[in-house]
């Protein structure tokens, strides 16, 4: 992250994300594949193989992509547009108790009392068995998350990077994956 100072000289907090050229792979239409689409490859491999030439290939709707097998997809896409759909995974926490992972609160702990003490999860006879969707302590973070109308503060077209109001998704050089909003 980073931070923008506009004209009136307001500071902005900024995330920069570097975007890579995307190769077109592939051309889905409707009546062949049954889904109409452009199929690109990103984060080139050191050592292509005959099959594999990209570290990761994602199918997105053919609007506003170029429809020419081969063709460099850049940031200059982003140009005219005010904001943005991002899709990233998150941070995993590792495995967290139910304070941090659901904002439990923390009985007091003075003067003797018993309130700390824990008991069941709330079943009794029936249905003899913790429902489905109980909050408890757990596996946190690591899931898909998306962010809408994050708006562009600005782009660089020379060194491939778009400048992205506020925080998102994921650590530091993770995929993350820009959609124009329509």
């Amino acid at each position: 992250m980073g931070q923008i100072f506009e004209d009136d000289g307001a500071v902005v907090p900024v995330t920069f994300v570097v975007c890579e050229p995307n190769e077109v792979l592939q051309i889905k239409t409707a009546e062949k594949d049954n889904c109409a689409g452009v199929v690109l490859g990103s984060a080139p491999l050191k050592k292509p193989r005959k099959t594999k030439k990209f570290k990761t290939a994602r199918q997105f709707s053919s609007e506003n992509l170029p429809q020419k097998v081969g063709e460099k997809v850049s940031v200059a896409i982003f140009e005219g547009c005010e904001s943005l759909i991002v899709t990233g995974v998150s941070k995993g926490k590792g495995f967290q108790g139910g304070v941090k992972r659901h904002n439990f609160r923390t009985a007091r702990h003075t003067h003797g009392t018993k309130e700390g003490r824990h008991g069941s999860t709330g079943a009794c006879a029936s249905p003899g068995r913790t429902k489905p969707g109980l909050k408890m302590a757990g596996q946190m973070g690591g899931e898909k998350v998306t962010l809408r109308n994050r708006k562009i503060a600005q782009i660089f077209s020379d060194k491939n990077v778009v400048a992205i109001k506020g925080a998102l998704p994921g650590a530091i050089n993770s995929t993350l994956i820009l959609k124009i909003k329509k």
